[in-house]
């Protein structure tokens, strides 16, 4: 399971963007204790030193839609701006968004044209005598690679097999950041309200939610007398 977020300060003032590289720690600290793998795809720093404009991650792992979930939406920082001492304003908004993956066609061996050709290099007369390199193309993208490494044409193409699925999951991770980076609608849905997550001061400490049941008991008693008078 893999899904893409990208947090974004959207318009927002330089604070925002502190806002947003703070988020962005948090994002990966909390993805390593849940045991999943982050890749940071995409990373915009702002105009003050440590600041983040925007930053993509794609998150994989077995709670990865739990995880995401649980970030999508407002995240509101309450504190004093660090850039403008004395600036009243007290809360700051950013904003987590899902990225829509493009779609993959699934990789087959199928796809694979293999055709041996002769070494060239050092090794001797033997490497120009047999024809054991072997050239592996990925017929639907043309990406090809070439190993010759061994004397042995069945190691070289499975030499040629791993390089080849390397430079296409390279090709496809390419592919992914620039589409990260064409989502820039997202810079300018950020909404203030309703925040998913709420942290507080300059050590950026998540603000728990203490939960009371007092008046709700209260009410209850409350409606049992008046029900009994």
């Amino acid at each position: 399971m893999e899904r893409i977020i990208q947090i974004t300060a959207g318009r927002g003032p330089a604070e925002c963007t502190w806002v947003v590289a703070q988020v962005l720690k948090k994002v990966l600290e909390e993805a390593q204790e849940h045991q999943l793998e982050t890749v940071l795809l995409q990373r915009e720093a702002g105009t003050e030193n440590g600041t983040v404009e925007t930053a993509s991650i794609a998150v994989k792992g077995k709670n990865a839609d739990q995880f995401v979930n649980s970030w999508i939406g407002t995240v509101q920082w309450i504190g004093q701006s660090q850039f403008r001492k004395m600036h009243k304003r007290k809360n700051w908004f950013i904003g987590i968004f899902e990225i829509e993956q493009q779609k993959n066609s699934l990789f087959s061996e199928n796809d694979i044209q293999y055709q041996a050709m002769r070494s060239s290099g050092a090794g001797g007369q033997h490497v120009n005598k047999v024809s054991s390199a072997i050239r592996a193309t990925h017929i639907p993208t043309g990406i090809a690679v070439v190993a010759m490494d061994s004397r042995s044409q069945h190691q070289n193409k499975k030499l040629a097999t791993e390089r080849l699925i390397k430079k296409l999951e390279d090709e496809k991770l390419l592919q992914l950041k620039n589409h990260v980076g064409k989502q820039w609608e997202n810079q300018l849905n950020v909404q203030r309200g309703n925040p998913v997550r709420v942290f507080t001061g300059s050590d950026f400490k998540k603000n728990k939610v203490e939960k009371s049941y007092k008046g709700t008991r209260q009410k209850l008693k409350n409606d049992l007398r008046n029900e009994n008078n």
